[in-house]
């Protein structure tokens, strides 16, 4: 009996684990999306590419398994190209699938051709076309295991129609073809496990920095109890926010520039010492600090600054290697009267009373925090947040806390806007499949929004509850109000007099809602914020806005150093 491309494809992403794709169908993939339902993989139609893409990774965060995008070919495979890059940059396990130009069309201008295993190969550790119908479960299974071994990635597989509809007898394609055994963690050499224990157990003012590779290694009990154990102060990155609770006493993200301005010794738990950290260097750090860095990635080390020891280890066995070694010299710092906690006890209540006195400010127009203590008080404590855009992305992410892994989703290390809606609707399908009581709160700034804003159609297809935030100041970074603007754009063409940061007065996106029948909200006030949630939260099979006005000027506190370092060329 014969067997088709689609169906072998689709069962050979069923045999890996696979259990969600997102994608935009069309030729010659219609078909393809067709099997993976019959296969029993959860099909997303989603409306761009992009989104798709966004959505496809995230997935494959949170669950550890690689989400599949599905594409067209052509333009439909290049609007992926951005996802994957950020992906790849986020090392996020991704796996893109594109339709493409019928091989015997290929060379004579076929519809949509384009040479996408080599556009591909930038953006992945494996881009691949199979060359048989029957070869097919092989290059599925080898990038499903790339894609999620070592530094997470992306892999490509080309489908060109002609492999899509071509069959093989089913006796000679193995869909069983070798499904290895999950890739153990990697464990440290016993030397620099104890080099990093003596490292620290000198340190006078240490300090662990957790990123979201440590979140995506599931570490969180490990590091939690090394915190505990040794009572070290604790900071964050953006997406490692969680793996320590926010709301734990050893974390210090209220004192981030003080903490590392000062620290003498530096435990960097699957973080990256890139731009995000200021890659390291003064004037953001003490000119002789000691970095121990611990990555699955070897190729990381050493590339801003010269670390004091490199280990080359999944987080978790060296977390818990370490907790051992540093018991064993009995390392612990005193919370209470250590000068270095006092320092930082110091800094973060200067830094909350600032922040405490803003969010505290009801006036109207509402500046950033107080949006975002309205939001936070009335939201439940364990929801994964969604962010992105400037200011909004930045100051929210201390007022909207995580006190779980994996719970915040942002632009990350690429800085990509648009991530958004993606993210929030493969966070919201594993919800429902795998933790039904949580809710999905995506908090985009207006400019952010309207890059994936029509995804809000497919929330409602698929009855997602997201709780879509949009805190909107009529521009990118900062707006302007209404009589300015008119103003500004008095002075003759448009073009040349509206700035480019500019966007539409106090735009009522909040009205999307209606073209589905339902109702947003619109708000200026504290109070009508609470109000909004508290009904937001109330719905359960479909999507909200909350369209909340702020002052355009609104901005975020006053930096000691500039928030990007900049370049010493």
């Amino acid at each position: 009996m014969g067997i088709d491309g689609n169906t072998i494809l689709a069962q050979s992403l069923k045999k890996q684990g696979v259990e969600y794709v997102f994608g935009i169908v069309g030729i010659p993939v219609i078909e393809t999306a067709l099997a993976f339902q019959l296969a029993g993989l959860k099909y997303v139609g989603m409306r761009n590419e992009q989104a798709a893409c966004y959505a496809a990774q995230a997935v494959g965060y949170l669950t550890g398994k690689p989400g599949v995008c599905l594409a067209v070919s052509g333009p439909g495979l290049l609007h992926c190209i951005g996802g994957m890059a950020n992906a790849q940059v986020n090392c996020w396990p991704l796996i893109v699938i594109a339709g493409s130009c019928p091989q015997d069309h290929e060379g004579i201008g076929g519809f949509q051709e384009w040479p996408q295993v080599e556009s591909s190969r930038l953006y992945c550790k494996y881009a691949v076309r199979p060359p048989s119908p029957r070869l097919i479960p092989l290059h599925v299974e080898k990038a499903v295991r790339l894609a999620s071994s070592g530094r997470p990635g992306v892999a490509y597989i080309d489908m060109p129609g002609t492999l899509l509809m071509a069959e093989a007898e089913e006796d000679q394609v193995p869909i069983d073809y070798y499904n290895a055994d999950p890739v153990r963690l990697a464990h440290p050499d016993p030397a620099l496990v104890e080099q990093a224990a003596s490292v620290l157990a000198k340190a006078e003012r240490p300090l662990i920095i957790v990123g979201k590779g440590a979140a995506y290694g599931r570490a969180e009990d490990a590091i939690c109890r090394l915190v505990n154990n040794t009572k070290i102060p604790v900071l964050p990155t953006p997406m490692g926010k969680g793996v320590v609770p926010d709301e734990s006493e050893f974390c210090v993200s209220t004192a981030r520039t003080q903490a590392l301005l000062k620290a003498d010794v530096i435990l960097l738990l699957g973080a990256r010492l890139n731009w995000m950290l200021h890659f390291g260097q003064t004037p953001r750090f003490a000119p002789d600090v000691k970095v121990i860095q611990v990555d699955i990635s070897p190729e990381e080390f050493h590339n801003s600054i010269k670390s004091e020891v490199a280990v080359h280890s999944d987080i978790k066995p060296f977390t818990e290697a370490l907790i051992q070694k540093l018991a064993e010299k009995q390392v612990a710092l005193q919370t209470n009267s250590n000068d270095w906690w006092q320092a930082l006890k110091q800094k973060q209540k200067a830094n909350t009373e600032f922040v405490l006195a803003q969010s505290n400010d009801k006036s109207v127009p509402l500046n950033y925090y107080a949006v975002f203590k309205a939001v936070q008080a009335n939201i439940p404590k364990d929801s994964i947040i969604v962010s992105e855009g400037a200011n909004t992305m930045d100051i929210g992410r201390g007022l909207l806390l995580n006190n779980k892994p994996r719970h915040r989703l942002d632009a990350g290390t690429f800085g990509t806007m648009g991530v958004g809606p993606g993210f929030a609707i493969a966070a919201a399908m594993w919800c429902r499949d795998y933790a039904p009581e949580k809710r999905v709160i995506c908090v985009e700034g207006d400019s952010a929004f309207g890059f994936s804003g029509m995804e809000i159609e497919t929330m409602f297809r698929y009855k997602l509850p997201v709780i879509i935030v949009i805190v909107n100041n009529n521009g990118i970074y900062s707006g302007f109000n209404k009589e300015v603007m008119q103003d500004l754009q008095s002075g003759g063409d448009v073009t040349q007099c509206t700035p480019p940061t500019a966007l539409s007065v106090e735009v009522r996106y909040e009205k999307m809602m209606e073209i589905f029948g339902e109702s947003g909200h619109l708000c200026r006030t504290v109070e009508e914020i609470e109000a909004a949630v508290k009904k937001a939260l109330s719905v359960t099979d479909k999507p909200s806005i909350i369209n909340i006005l702020i002052d355009p000027q609104s901005n975020r506190k006053p930096q000691t150093f500039s928030w990007l370092t900049e370049s010493k060329l």
